[in-house]
């Protein structure tokens, strides 16, 4: 928890525990090609035993088709394993068998597949502050990436001590890559690790996410459009044992769809709101971009984001930018990362407040950085107030009978926190903006 979380937190209600509490689901992958081995998120190792309930990524030679939930399990793996194949025929409508010609694009992403030696070096970043306890699994995750041109720095953000950096000499040596960025705030690591950046793409993922196998090679493959200069994917819960990690999957889900889609405005955009909600496109657990394009944009406003007043809008406001500067945008589903949900119900509501106030401080960052969009903000914004509040109140209804909290009035609590942090972003974002005047740049 960073300073301005304690700001708030001691003021925020809590969202109260439920006296029959919900059971823990196991999440697993399987591939239909392969139904007897089932994996742990991230392509670690087998999952060994389970929960009665269980959420499933189901694949066919590695590519992603969807998600099937399971109840009632039980025996071994082998009896698992049977179940979610007949649940991914029954909820999916899908045969165990692909056409050959489906089937062969995705084979490259799989875990242990060869990648061709021709495709454009990559740069992933990954930032932390002190959590030494957690970065091994999120280090480890992104070293079993099958890629041949791949750099991985890590970032590690005013630390409290040295426990990080001696963690990744001592254990990862020359395989990671350790720089310190003195000055706190994510968008100052992110763009630390941008300065130091060798790849012609730059990749990001959080500190308490695990990266799929596949991921790297399926955000490069959506660059192939030169037009394209930032890409987002999947991001789906790495597990789901408490309540609150139950409650944040329901309430604010990563998964946009199993189908690529592109946003420019080359061309009118169907929806006129979708440039002031980025949101939809990704998150910044998962997102790439071309780094000569992220550079040029002056990298990521280190008045947003994580460790400053804004808590937030360092992602949105930088694929806003991305769009406004002529680029495409594209979210490519077969990148995938498994993001471990904060654990306790307080921490929860802390960072939904967060998803309020970021969200305005984007806005507010995006006009100051273009003060011609404010007639177009305030044209929209009174509808796409509206329309946020509908998609708040349909997407947990959306979540499905397996990851309902159970709870009611978390959920209430947690959007009244959300619609709260709406009124702070903007004087939040302008005190971050004072305070940047004031911090030297890390060295």
């Amino acid at each position: 928890m960073n300073d301005y979380d304690r700001q708030t937190s001691g003021s925020q209600p809590r969202p109260p525990a439920n006296g029959s509490r919900p059971s823990p689901v196991r999440v697993v992958e399987l591939d239909l090609g392969k139904p007897g081995e089932l994996r742990s998120p991230g392509g670690s190792v087998p999952t060994g035993d389970f929960e009665k309930h269980v959420l499933a990524l189901v694949r066919r030679h590695g590519q992603p088709l969807g998600l099937v939930t399971a109840t009632g399990a039980e025996g071994d793996e082998a009896a698992l394993s049977h179940m979610l194949v007949e649940a991914a025929l029954q909820q999916l409508q899908v045969s165990t068998v692909a056409p050959t010609e489906k089937a062969a694009a995705p084979l490259h992403r799989a875990a242990g597949a060869k990648v061709p030696a021709d495709r454009a070096p990559v740069s992933v970043i990954v930032c932390t502050r002190d959590r030494t306890e957690m970065l091994p699994a999120c280090l480890d995750s992104v070293l079993r990436i099958a890629y041949p041109h791949l750099e991985v720095i890590l970032v590690d953000n005013a630390p409290s001590s040295d426990d990080t950096e001696r963690l990744v000499r001592s254990r990862y040596s020359d395989r990671i890559r350790y720089v310190r960025e003195p000055a706190p705030g994510l968008s100052r690591a992110r763009n630390r690790g941008l300065m130091v950046a060798g790849g012609a793409i730059c990749a990001f993922t959080d500190d308490d996410a695990l990266t799929d196998p596949g991921w790297v090679t399926a955000l490069v493959d959506a660059f192939a459009d030169d037009t394209v200069a930032c890409v987002t994917g999947m991001v789906l819960p790495a597990e789901l044992d408490t309540e609150a990690q139950l409650t944040a999957e329901a309430y604010a889900s990563g998964v946009r769809g199993f189908t690529p889609q592109s946003w420019s405005l080359r061309q009118p955009l169907s929806d006129p709101l979708a440039q002031f909600s980025p949101g939809r496109f990704g998150c910044g657990a998962n997102m790439a971009f071309r780094t000569d394009v992220l550079r040029a944009m002056g990298g990521f406003d280190p008045a947003t984001g994580t460790g400053t007043p804004s808590r937030g809008g360092e992602d949105l406001l930088a694929f806003h930018q991305v769009l406004t500067a002529g680029h495409t945008v594209t979210y490519q589903p077969d990148a995938i990362v498994w993001h471990r949900h904060r654990r306790s119900m307080n921490e929860l509501a802390r960072q939904v407040e967060g998803f309020g106030i970021g969200y305005t401080a984007y806005l507010t960052a995006a006009v100051r950085h273009q003060p011609r969009l404010l007639v177009s903000l305030l044209r929209h914004l009174p509808n796409g107030l509206w329309r946020w509040y509908r998609a708040n109140q349909r997407r947990t209804r959306q979540a499905g009978p397996l990851l309902d909290p159970g709870n009611d009035d978390s959920i209430r609590i947690l959007r009244r926190l959300e619609r709260r942090g709406l009124r702070y972003g903007p004087y939040r974002y302008l005190q971050s903006v004072w305070q940047q005047r004031h911090t030297r740049p890390g060295r």
